[in-house]
């Protein structure tokens, strides 16, 4: 009868231990990922519910209550640099991203303390909010299925920050400080640029379409001092058709497409023969 119970117990245990090891997919995956806005790094850390037939906002995530801004632990932002988020200033550092939905607006909610839990109740504290704003919510045609942080617009000045799920959508506008940052670097490597240094300052000026006739001094130093380089003589030929000077354009162009063509390069062949085909109209 000991034997017995004893075997049993073992097979039992063996059972046990086999169901121990079996993985099964999380109901509400996480998710990481890093976005470049502009000149600043940011990445997000999150958790992503599915809607699974439920309905969403107003229910499973209750009007004026916050959320953790997605699923199990709280929602985490890192900014490597200083960032403006709804018009607030947010300084380089990791937030909790806390929400509190409502049917026109949400409240957004930066908190400073990381230790906080996904649901803070009692231990929220108005001295940990770094930044608190309303935005207003949007409703989509199409239904998400899964909740979803993304970045939309992305520019040189910044971007959307976008909450998606079911027929819900809010943006959080978010501005970085790029202009400032790159014009002391410019000034800086004007006492001593080499021709990458004369790139970056043309190709910045060109895209932020800033003067054009100095944008067109640096391209020509650099490729002065750096030699010819097919997609700074593209550069440079934008520079010049911005500046009328539709002929000249078209001439360094053709040299962009001779050397694009050497280097087996057919994107920026392409381009320039499309950009030439236009300024010749």
């Amino acid at each position: 009868m000991k034997k017995l119970f004893l075997l049993c117990l073992a097979v039992l245990t063996v059972t046990a231990a086999a169901f121990a090891q079996i993985k099964t997919p999380a109901p509400s995956p996480g998710c990481k990922f890093t976005q470049d806005v502009a000149l600043v790094k940011v990445d997000v850390d999150y958790s992503r519910p599915s809607a699974k037939g439920r309905k969403i906002f107003g229910d499973l995530v209750p009007f004026g209550e916050i959320w953790r801004t997605g699923a199990n632990v709280t929602t985490k932002i890192t900014f490597s640099d200083e960032v403006m988020a709804g018009g607030v200033k947010l300084p380089k550092a990791t937030y909790v991203l806390f929400t509190v939905p409502g049917e026109k607006e949400w409240n957004i909610i930066f908190y400073k303390n990381l230790a906080i839990g996904s649901n803070p109740g009692k231990d929220f504290k108005d001295e940990d909010v770094a930044a608190r704003f309303n935005v207003p919510t949007s409703k989509l045609d199409d239904a998400v299925e899964t909740f979803t942080i993304n970045f939309d617009n992305l520019s040189n000045s910044g971007a959307d920050l976008v909450f998606s799920w079911a027929k819900t959508k809010v943006v959080v506008p978010i501005t970085v400080d790029t202009d400032t940052k790159v014009l002391a670097d410019i000034k800086k490597a004007m006492a001593g640029p080499d021709a990458n240094a004369y790139y970056a300052s043309g190709r910045y000026y060109f895209e932020e379409k800033k003067d054009m006739k100095q944008a067109l001094e640096w391209v020509s130093k650099s490729l002065e001092l750096g030699g010819d380089k097919f997609w700074i003589l593209r550069l440079k030929s934008q520079i010049q058709a911005e500046l009328g000077m539709r002929k000249e354009a078209i001439e360094t162009a053709n040299k962009s497409m001779e050397l694009a063509k050497a280097d087996g390069n057919m994107d920026y062949v392409r381009m320039n023969e499309k950009s030439i085909a236009e300024w010749r109209k």
